[in-house]
């Protein structure tokens, strides 16, 4: 059976198969709706964490940043493994305690304050929507590659999918089909590179081949590795930092903390029984996502090494471009990958130098989906692999939408605008909210802004800016004040976007080339997308600074902070009578 047709039956089978589910588990109140009536089984939710944290940036990104940038890519996976811990220890099972819908209520809720909920859903929506621009274009490359069909196209018919589960049944939906697009997407993803790691290695386990022998030979994968992309004129693979220490340092914290305040990933804490189901599923999110991520050096030093063998075979040889393989033209289609013969030698030259580098575009989103093509593998496992990349985009998108739809239907119209609407006008109002949203990330997807049309890495810098500080100080702190944190999120998420935009023009996108030297006017020489850690400082700063010349919080809000550390068979948080003051 032929690629495009094979690829057709099992991405169709999985689309019918996540459109099965949300009819089957469609909500029926506004609890099944934001949160799955609360009673998700722990290792199912940590399963549908897992699918909604593994993104199309990890899916289909991660490997090709690791792939391109050797060691220095090594900061995504320091961080966002080490932002998970953050969570499932210090965030999720005290929220969870508090027992409410969305992480903007709590932070109205222990801040006192309405201003300060609208506040938090302001820099929700912002960290959510430059996130899901990554997933919308994550669905239309692995749409327009491998179902060949436009880009454009291709992202409406994931919009499709999306609304039909994401609306008809909200997180209940969302929650069961998020455990199926696990079981695609982390099938996709480890069995080609088990048989890529027998091709190389002789070993099938892909994380211990990565430091094996090649097959036939006494030298080590890595060794090998190192060795090309030098003869190439590339840095050492192996021991190149992303920039300097410094920034190193500041990117793994910003993704870190950033992590640790993404609300869709936090409200899966809610859709759990107890408290300590919430640390179950948090440790078996961790186990799931362990196998992905353990993976993904494996994925990206196994593609660099098999990309480079093919347009150099051997040192000072080039692949001859009436001669470049099936799936080089193949993916030349979609315009990600492209080479111009620059001396008319019929060879396509592949080296570090600017100058002499033919291959003019290899769009890093690639290496996972091109793959198995390279190394030559059977259909099925190429048509698998398109199937895992839309699970992957698809999950997270939902997960994004439901966050957003929820902080503008639960948080902003039943909690500050019309408090007294009926659950189930509030019902409506949510799934009209998720429509819309939907509308606005396929617009997005379409056109997406330049400040963020290459990397999902700014929205965690956002989220670490300005929800995550607002949550540790609301739980660990008794005098942070409404004033305090109210202008902690503004001066956090104020001067990371400033940075941003200050230096867009110039700032690290994955895919592009950056050959030039760090620009003389960034901040101690960090990098926009590492620039989340620096707000984070300046937000706990400020907060604190304000807090200590205003009156302290109420003894309620005081309570409740005592309470949401107490063991489980404490008074619930939320049981406190509060006072919200209007400002």
């Amino acid at each position: 059976m032929d690629l495009r047709t094979l690829t057709y039956l099992v991405v169709g089978a999985s689309f019918a198969l996540y459109i099965a589910i949300a009819f089957w588990t469609r909500a029926a109140s506004t609890r099944d709706f934001y949160v799955a009536g609360g009673g998700v089984h722990p290792v199912l939710n940590g399963m549908a964490t897992a699918a909604d944290w593994m993104s199309a940036a990890s899916f289909i990104s991660m490997a090709g940043m690791i792939a391109f940038m050797g060691y220095g890519g090594s900061v995504f996976l320091m961080g966002w493994t080490g932002g998970f811990v953050i969570l499932a220890l210090l965030v999720a099972p005290y929220l969870r305690k508090y027992g409410k819908f969305t992480v903007p209520e709590f932070i109205g809720d222990r801040f006192y304050s309405r201003t300060a909920r609208a506040v938090a859903v302001v820099c929700l929506i912002i960290c959510s929507v430059t996130y899901v621009i990554g997933q919308m274009k994550g669905v239309g490359v692995a749409f327009s590659r491998f179902l060949e069909v436009e880009y454009d196209t291709g992202l409406y018919l994931g919009m499709v999918i999306v609304f039909f589960y994401a609306v008809l049944g909200g997180m209940k939906s969302i929650t069961y089909t998020q455990i199926a697009q696990y079981c695609v997407l982390i099938m996709a993803y480890t069995i080609p590179v088990i048989f890529i790691s027998l091709q190389l290695t002789g070993n099938p386990i892909p994380q211990l081949g990565l430091g094996s022998t090649l097959a036939g030979s006494d030298g080590y994968l890595l060794d090998r590795l190192d060795q090309v992309v030098t003869d190439l004129g590339f840095r050492e693979y192996t021991t190149d930092v992303r920039l300097s220490s410094l920034n190193m340092v500041m990117f793994t914290l910003s993704l870190m903390i950033g992590t640790a305040g993404l609300p869709h990933v936090i409200i899966r804490f809610f859709t759990v029984p107890r408290v300590r189901d919430a640390r179950s599923s948090a440790g078996w999110a961790l186990v799931f996502i362990a196998i992905l991520y353990t993976t993904a050096p494996a994925v990206a030093g196994m593609a660099r090494l098999n990309l480079i063998e093919t347009m150099a075979p051997e040192p000072g040889q080039h692949l001859v471009a009436e001669e470049r393989p099936q799936w080089f033209r193949n993916w030349e289609k979609t315009g990600l990958l492209a080479f111009e013969d620059k001396n008319d030698d019929g060879r396509i030259t592949y080296t570090a130098d600017a100058a002499e580098n033919e291959l003019t575009t290899v769009d890093q989103d690639i290496i996972v989906l091109a793959n198995p093509e390279i190394a030559r593998l059977p259909n099925w496992v190429i048509a698998l692999v398109a199937a895992g990349g839309l699970a992957a985009a698809l999950s997270t998108a939902a997960g994004l939408l439901l966050a957003i739809a929820s902080a503008i239907s639960h948080d902003l119209l039943k909690g500050m605008v019309f408090p007294q609407i009926t659950e189930k006008q509030e019902l409506l109002a949510s799934r009209v909210a998720m429509a819309c949203a939907i509308a606005a990330a396929g617009y997005l997807g379409l056109n997406p802004p330049g400040f963020a049309a290459g990397t999902v890495a700014l929205a965690f810098g956002l989220a670490a800016s300005s929800i995550f500080p607002a949550l540790m100080m609301g739980i660990f702190s008794q005098r942070i004040t409404r004033e305090g944190a109210i202008a902690g999120m503004i001066a956090g998420i104020g001067i990371t976007l400033f940075y941003v935009f200050q230096h867009k023009g110039i700032m690290f996108i994955p895919g592009t080339a950056f050959l030039g030297a760090t620009p003389p006017n960034w901040f101690l020489g960090i990098e926009p997308n590492a620039f989340g850690a620096v707000g984070a400082m300046v937000n706990f700063t400020v907060a604190f600074a304000v807090s200590s010349v205003t009156l302290a919080p109420p003894l309620a809000v005081r309570q409740l902070v005592e309470n949401i550390r107490t063991p489980d068979h404490a008074p619930a948080a939320h049981d406190l009578e509060l006072v919200i003051h209007d400002e």
